[in-house]
């Protein structure tokens, strides 16, 4: 138990940095959701379910969907457009 308990937390440090350092708003909002979800296994693993649903719910369910939809409305830029500007450029 205390290997497996081990990788999560090395598991769980390394999405933590994948979210802080990620350049792309869609990949640190999946990381985010994954660290949740490896957060609910440490407190399942601490024997804490009812922190564990809690944050499976909340944190891995409605957070993420928050973010998804709040990154749905945002104006992104048009990467077509980008290569153009590149290559008038030069």
């Amino acid at each position: 138990m205390t290997a497996f308990f081990a990788f999560v937390c090395v598991f769980l440090a390394l999405t933590a940095l994948v979210a802080s350092e990620a350049e792309e708003v869609l990949s640190a909002v999946i990381s985010l959701s994954v660290f949740g979800v490896l957060m609910a296994m440490v407190f399942v693993i601490l024997q804490a379910p009812d922190v564990a649903l809690t944050q499976a719910v909340i944190n891995s369910g409605l957070v993420t969907s928050f973010f998804l939809v709040a990154y749905s409305q945002t104006q992104k830029p048009n990467l077509l457009e980008q290569k153009q500007d590149i290559g008038d450029g030069q």
